[in-house]
């Protein structure tokens, strides 16, 4: 049956094709995608949350499951069946993080493998849906660009539009996932696609607001992380927020860096699979039997901080007899917030699967609740907790993925206005400006740095990390010996179109370079052109390029030599030239290609 309706649609999308034009084809591949990405959102959410509720529901309502013993077991249990997973059904690996969308779209003409299309759903559903301490939004990111890539290779698409589609994908799911279709435009725009011309807007934006109509109508809305409740701004808090901002630029930085330092450690573990999923999960278990909000995404306790009685989050805990002590509170608070890194990476470095967007709303939720709560309790002053809460996490996300407008759109839309507009524009400038400074590189694209694949925030450096040094070295340049006279190198300049020469003894290694402009001025004097040897005019070259050079550097060392012709040294041999001209002319076909029109 299922079968039968797929068939159907495919064969109304192919008809659809052929009577529409390219652009209204788009835009009718936009709605199917985000519906695409939509359901997909709603199955990961739905799993989610119906565990949660499962374990919650046992834990108060059993004296077996007091303090949370179920919440210990289920993501032992999701770990090891993620792994058993990817090993018996995806292959023995799975790619983690929306890394490999940026590297798909630059480095694989934005071909996605079909496999991704079920794999994340899976995957994630089970370490997240069980507990794991990690986030759903990563998956559904990668799902909905798999999506978009594997929809256009169906129906023989361009690049661009299969990169485009790809942006459609993943904004479906951003605002599916949060009923925040502004977000999931400005995360497709500001995290991932390379380059994007207005009028490619359009498609994306369609898919959003698909992705979140679809969501709206079809999934439950206690499901979503949504706010009701948020206290009136008041401009005498500017400097508080202030504050919140650099703190939150500080606790990202502190984020990022202990997270790669858990995944490097369970990287370099050499237990089997499984030894390294039951050692990981176990030692998460310890830390969300003391800490039962580390368990899952932690959207709960997040809604929790951000109502009138945040005490509720010690209820089932081994600190429940504290519940109506605020500094016991805090300090709960305090040192969920300094663990949740830890959860996280022990999550997905023991093999689990998730992403870190969730636990960067619920770290800076809890450290907006952490700063608010303390200045309130030292009787400095009294700021409206609800809010800092709510901006706190705008903060986090910003300075962990380095896409502010997508924190501060977020949070607003999330929170159902923008009466908190300006505290978010602030905290979340700030925080990004302290990760930058700290951090280059956003936490997900750090695994590409790593690995000498940069993409960064400088289009122009994300261009020039996609192309091959090699492919633009012209190796078919005439040379000259040091012992010949200029009567040889005349001769080639009168029946070749070079300008520049590089000067090589009997071993092809280079001596030196003569340029066209070294000699012009004896060029007609017979005299000296006869008796003139190519080693008294020869100079040593300004510097030299070697194949390994990323293009990034390459266009460096043009830019510091101010010359157009550089020498190419490879082994230790002259191998050839590379003109800046045609360095340059490589990196704007490059551009052409990956501007999204």
């Amino acid at each position: 049956m299922l079968k039968k309706i797929i068939q159907k649609l495919e064969y109304f999308t192919i008809l659809a094709q052929n009577k529409l034009t390219s652009k209204q084809f788009i835009f009718v591949s936009s709605v199917l995608v985000g519906i695409l990405s939509a359901f997909a959102v709603i199955v990961l959410k739905t799993f989610a949350h119906w565990v949660f509720v499962f374990a919650t529901y046992l834990t108060s309502n059993t004296s077996l499951f007091k303090f949370g013993y179920i919440k210990v077991l289920l993501p032992v249990i999701g770990i090891l069946l993620t792994v058993f997973v990817v090993k018996r059904v995806l292959g023995g690996t799975i790619e983690k993080g929306t890394s490999q969308i940026l590297y798909a779209v630059a480095k694989k003409a934005s071909i996605i493998p079909k496999k991704q299309m079920y794999a994340q759903i899976i995957t994630s559903s089970l370490t997240v849906g069980l507990g794991g301490s990690a986030g759903l939004e990563s998956p559904i990111v990668i799902t909905g660009a798999a999506f978009g890539s594997n929809y256009a290779q169906r129906f023989k698409l361009s690049y661009k539009d299969r990169t485009l589609l790809i942006g459609c994908g993943v904004a479906a799911g951003i605002g599916a996932a949060f009923n925040a279709p502004i977000a999931g435009v400005l995360f497709a725009i500001e995290v991932l696609l390379v380059d994007v011309s207005i009028s490619a807007f359009t498609p994306i934006m369609i898919a959003a607001a698909t992705g979140a109509l679809v969501s709206v109508v079809v999934l439950d809305e206690t499901v979503l992380l949504s706010f009701k409740q948020q206290q009136i701004f008041d401009y005498h808090n500017i400097p508080y927020y202030v504050l919140l901002g650099i703190c939150t630029g500080f606790v990202a930085v502190y984020y990022s860096r202990n997270f790669q330092r858990v995944e490097h450690y369970f990287a370099r573990l050499r237990f089997t699979p499984y030894k390294k999923a039951f050692f990981g999960a176990s030692i998460l278990a310890i830390m969300i039997f003391i800490f039962p909000t580390l368990f899952g995404e932690g959207y709960e306790s997040i809604k929790i901080l951000s109502e009138s009685d945040p005490g509720k989050l010690l209820e089932n805990t081994l600190f429940s007899s504290f519940r109506n002590n605020s500094w016991v509170l805090l300090l709960f608070v305090g040192l969920t917030m300094l663990l949740k890194v830890f959860a996280t990476g022990i999550t997905l470095g023991s093999g689990g699967n998730g992403g870190n967007f969730a636990p960067s709303l619920f770290l800076g939720s809890y450290v907006g609740f952490f700063f608010s709560k303390f200045l309130n309790l030292t009787g400095l002053t009294a700021l409206p907790i609800s809010n800092f809460t709510l901006v706190g996490m705008a903060g986090i996300l910003s300075g962990l993925f380095h896409a502010p407008l997508t924190a501060i759109f977020l949070i607003a839309e999330i929170t159902g206005g923008y009466s908190l507009m300006i505290p978010l524009m602030i905290v979340a400038s700030i925080s990004f400006a302290i990760s930058k400074r700290f951090e280059k590189h956003s936490l997900d694209t750090k695994s590409l740095v790593k690995k000498g694949n940069v993409f960064t925030s400088n289009k122009d450096t994300n261009i020039l990390s996609t192309l091959d040094t090699n492919s633009i070295i012209q190796t078919d340049y005439l040379t000259v010996l040091p012992n010949e006279n200029l009567e040889k190198l005349v001769d080639l300049i009168s029946h070749s179109n070079q300008v520049i020469f590089a000067v090589i003894n009997e071993e092809n290694k280079m001596l030196g370079v003569v340029h066209f402009n070294d000699v012009r001025g004896i060029i007609f004097n017979q005299y000296r052109v006869k008796y003139t040897l190519i080693k008294e005019i020869m100079r040593k070259p300004i510097d030299v390029i070697y194949p390994t050079d990323s293009m990034e550097t390459v266009m460096n060392k043009f830019e510091k030599t101010k010359v157009h012709f550089l020498p190419v040294i490879k082994n230790g041999d002259y191998f050839g030239f590379i003109s800046k001209s045609i360095a340059l002319e490589a990196y704007r076909t490059k551009l052409k290609s990956m501007t999204i029109e």
